[in-house]
């Protein structure tokens, strides 16, 4: 799964590549984890970032509070699952980022945490599916989740899934309420090897309390074995 990823660049960087008008302030995010409040581009409005929390809350659960249990999709089978099907094909969405997650098991109880970004570490997006819910209080609040689908070399290495990252050409297509289901899940596969990169980092982002840039910078799993501590 893709439980946990960055988004450290500047509002004036993610308006330049998206060509979406942010409104408000953002400040840049290290350790993005569910349930959080984050921008997003939306098939509805394309030109504007929203803010989405991470945990989709599907169709028939309303009133319900934002589903950690529902952070991931499966790309092979999101347009058949009931819990997706409408929100593939009414409610899709980007996921700006700028590089996930995940941990490779050492022994029983230790994890160490590997960052994936593309190889020049620009900017780029997940594909993601959106819901509307009405929460306790009458308020419209909006939920999203990231598909998965099976990882390349850089991310097999670690972990048996990875994220949908889509090229430029196929944000639009993505976005697009015309595409044609066949059109959509013909873009949901793993991003290209070579065009990314990994390395180990601190195991302050095991911690959904750590947001700080000394989660993303590089570190040697060697120096820090033994500091570890369990993700969660």
């Amino acid at each position: 799964m893709c439980g946990r990823y960055s988004l450290s660049k500047s509002k004036i960087e993610l308006e330049e590549r998206f060509q979406a008008e942010m409104l408000g302030d953002f400040k840049p995010r290290y350790n993005i984890a569910p349930s959080q409040l984050v921008p997003v581009i939306t098939s509805d409005s394309p030109k504007g970032f929203s803010f989405f929390y991470w945990g989709l809350t599907p169709d028939f659960a309303k009133n319900k509070p934002v589903s950690i249990n529902f952070i991931n999709a499966r790309a092979e089978t999101v347009h058949q699952k009931v819990s997706f099907k409408s929100a593939f094909q009414k409610r899709r969405c980007l996921i700006p980022a700028d590089c996930f997650f995940e941990w490779k098991k050492v022994g029983k109880k230790t994890k160490i945490p590997y960052r994936f970004a593309l190889e020049n570490d620009e900017l780029f997006a997940f594909a993601g599916i959106w819901e509307e819910f009405e929460n306790e209080k009458g308020d419209n609040n909006h939920t999203f989740l990231i598909l998965t689908t099976q990882p390349n070399s850089v991310v097999g290495e670690i972990h048996d899934r990875m994220p949908v990252i889509l090229t430029k050409e196929d944000e639009r297509k993505w976005l697009d309420p015309y595409s044609s289901e066949e059109t959509l899940l013909n873009l949901l596969n793993p991003y290209q090897p070579e065009l990314m990169a990994s390395h180990t980092v601190s195991p302050l982002v095991n911690s959904v309390h750590n947001d700080s840039p000394g989660i993303i910078r590089k570190t040697s799993p060697m120096d820090q074995f033994g500091n570890y501590t369990l993700f969660g």
